[in-house]
């Protein structure tokens, strides 16, 4: 399916495609191509049996000249050294495109949390948290959840770190429980971003996002809550996918019956009334919208020439490689990429952040009232670059306003010898 494209040099790609019709001093951009610091560790932790097992973690800091660095925390088996670079990078980019005062950081550890019990996750992430420790920090470095971690996760690193501490220190990480400081609206953030950044797309391409067909391939949390909004705006979802396979009805069908049935059953496939299909199926449905919100490289360029949606919204972090990007452009699809729609996240976990600097919590609605005025105001800036620069995707458009931003801060910070 994939050619496995290295993330981190299509990041490198993506930036160089930007820089081009900027004008930003070369030595800057190669700075801004680069992290500033990458943590690898090898963390030992005590399994349920007694023994003792190795696994190997990291946390990339990739710029700062924004604000404090800003990324989740995966645990998956096929993280890598460049991933988290490039996933850092990305949020770099994400950051500065939706315009929030963070820079960019990710972290990951290298393994399946499926083989492990609730207690050894519980004391590999504080050993995690026990190594990050001088790293992070309210104004330091603001871990949040990624894949396979979430509330719970978040809640350990909070505790490890304010009890090495001896401190309150809410805002050293987002995404926590509502009773552990966290904020109403974040689970359900980047699948709204995702929802809001596809009625923007669709709105400006002259349609309604209401008459369009729906695929989603990645079915856990981005991609089920992007699929129920979508629902609501009157989209009709036909197809979705885990890593198991996925499902379709031309008809459509309920997204949040075939959340209940994974929840039952751990899969989406064998709901009732859809037949069996695998994710490359999936990808070239033909339906008017395209929602990729697994990992990395889900289209390639030889599939890129098979997908047959209208309009593609990343909720994923680089689900396209470069090579899909200039086949889809060339084709005239509209891909709306992660840096601008997936952003949900890191701009909810700035909410929750400002909240625990306060000490006072928003309500849903707020967060929900501030977040939709966040994207839609990227949006017409990205659509503003788009035009004005004559960019040819709006991919390119994110990275154009994005390096200005943070070139800019570097420049206005000046030299430190």
């Amino acid at each position: 399916m994939s050619d496995e494209a290295n993330p981190f040099e299509s990041l490198q790609e993506q930036i160089d495609d930007a820089a081009v019709h900027l004008d930003v001093d070369r030595g800057v951009i190669e700075r801004l191509k680069r992290p500033e610091r990458v943590l690898e560790t090898n963390l030992t932790f005590e399994r349920d049996d007694g023994s003792l097992e190795t696994v190997r973690a990291y946390r990339a800091q990739f710029n700062g000249d924004r604000g404090p660095y800003k990324g989740g925390i995966r645990y998956h088996p096929g993280v890598t050294r460049d991933e988290v670079k490039a996933l850092s990078g990305w949020m770099v980019y994400k950051c500065a495109v939706v315009d929030i005062p963070y820079g960019g950081g990710k972290g990951g550890i290298e393994i399946d949390p499926a083989e492990y019990s609730m207690a050894e996750l519980e004391r590999l992430t504080r050993s995690f948290a026990t190594e990050l420790r001088p790293m992070i920090g309210e104004d330091r470095d603001i871990p949040a959840p990624d894949v396979n971690t979430g509330q719970r996760e978040m809640n350990w690193i909070k505790n490890t770190y304010e009890t090495l501490e001896n401190t309150t220190a809410p805002g050293v990480i987002t995404g926590k429980a509502i009773d552990s400081g966290g904020s109403a609206g974040r689970v359900e953030a980047t699948g709204r971003s995702t929802t809001l950044a596809a009625r923007e797309a669709f709105d400006w391409l002259g349609r309604d996002v209401a008459d369009a067909t729906v695929a989603v391939q990645g079915y856990g949390n981005a991609g089920s809550v992007a699929a129920a909004l979508l629902d609501d705006l009157g989209a009709t979802i036909v197809a979705v996918s885990d890593s198991g396979g996925g499902i379709y009805d031309p008809e459509g069908f309920d997204p949040r019956a075939v959340k209940d049935h994974k929840s039952e059953t751990g899969a989406v496939g064998g709901y009732e009334g859809t037949e069996p299909i695998t994710n490359d199926e999936l990808l070239t449905t033909d339906v008017d919208l395209l929602v990729p919100a697994a990992l990395e490289n889900a289209i390639d360029a030889d599939l890129a020439v098979d997908v047959s949606a209208d309009v593609v919204v990343e909720a994923a972090n680089g689900p396209l490689t470069p090579g899909a990007d200039d086949v889809l452009t060339e084709r005239g699809v509209t891909v709306v990429p992660d840096v601008f729609a997936n952003a949900g996240g890191v701009t909810v976990s700035y909410f929750e952040w400002v909240q625990n600097r306060q000490r006072f919590h928003w309500t849903e609605e707020r967060v929900n009232k501030e977040l939709e005025r966040v994207i839609t105001d990227a949006f017409d800036g990205l659509i503003e670059a788009y035009e004005t620069h004559d960019l040819p995707n709006l991919r390119t458009a994110a990275y154009v306003v994005a390096l200005d931003r943070v070139a800019n801060a570097y420049d206005q910070s000046g030299n430190w010898p």
